[in-house]
């Protein structure tokens, strides 16, 4: 086991304990950024003012380079090597020990801090859902607020229940998208620090012919949180179909002819935020109900 994974268990553990010591609600004022990132402000040892970015697919607190030039309480404790990021490539990480930090009413103590290249734009770092391991999430994005609370939600007549799939910290949701006059299956991982709207895994792209069948409208360069590039075909996907619910000329990239990088299908931020959106407790179930966002133009960077 790496020592990152090791560290992020530890974290884990302790993180949780503090908000099972909530029991009300906890609503998170957050803003949405220029590029569907979902950003939030919190205090660090009780010092430092950052914005962090809400990931759902992380599992670790992080803050970028730039951010920790400037941070005046956070101390490096040790680096470690061998960490693997989207890239592909193994990257090396300072890690500062035992931070305390606030997010909101909660707060968490013993907090383990990596240090990364890149987050969102307009963040200086990220955290994920294991900060409220065994809590519900809610995120409005009509209101812009994020909640953690230990039960459901009263009002969720107008939401659509769907299946979760919950595996090694991550989450994902199945939709259908239409390719060719086809109605195809598949999952999608939800991924709120990716700002597009759709990725396709590989093996996807591979098999149903993805760069044959959809219109081609563009190449474009991603960059993971060591700074890794990875360049991407863009194409428009005529229907994503998630429930009951239809979005139709969808933007989707996708890595033509690669071997094996991109083993997951991503949902990222411009579908998610389409949504508001319910977590339960278990990971089990997700709720989904359309709010304002659901037709605003899709982002063209």
């Amino acid at each position: 086991m790496s020592t990152f994974k090791i560290y992020t268990l530890i974290a884990l553990a302790i993180l949780s304990q503090a908000v099972c010591a909530q029991d009300k609600a906890v609503v998170i004022p957050f803003k949405l950024t220029a590029y569907n990132n979902i950003s939030v402000q919190a205090i660090l040892n009780g010092i430092d003012t950052v914005n962090l970015m809400f990931h759902t697919a992380a599992s670790s607190v992080t803050l970028t380079e730039e951010a920790t030039r400037k941070i005046k309480s956070l101390k490096f404790n040790s680096s470690t090597d061998g960490i693997k990021s989207w890239g592909g490539t193994d990257n090396s990480a300072r890690l500062s020990e035992n931070n305390v930090l606030r997010i909101g009413d909660l707060e968490f103590n013993s907090v383990a801090i990596w240090e990364n290249k890149y987050s969102g734009q307009e963040t200086d770092g990220k955290f994920g859902i294991d900060l409220f391991q065994d809590k519900v999430i809610q995120l409005d994005f009509d209101e812009k607020t994020l909640t953690i609370s230990s039960d459901l939600p009263k009002r969720l007549r107008k939401y659509e229940r769907l299946n979760l799939k919950f595996e090694n910290d991550l989450m994902f949701v199945e939709a259908n998208c239409t390719i060719d006059g086809a109605v195809i299956g598949n999952w999608f991982l939800i991924h709120s620090g990716y700002s597009g709207g759709l990725l396709f895994d590989d093996e996807f792209v591979k098999e149903y012919q993805i760069g044959k069948k959809l219109k081609i409208t563009g190449e474009k360069e991603l960059k993971d949180s060591y700074g890794n590039v990875l360049k991407t075909l863009k194409a428009i996907l005529p229907s994503f179909t998630i429930g009951k619910e239809n979005l139709t000329d969808v933007p989707v990239g996708f890595f033509e002819g690669a071997l094996g990088r991109q083993k997951m299908s991503i949902m990222g931020g411009d579908i998610l935020k389409r949504f508001n959106v319910v977590i339960d407790a278990k990971r089990a179930f997700i709720y989904l109900k359309f709010n304002k966002f659901k037709k605003e133009k899709y982002a063209k960077t």
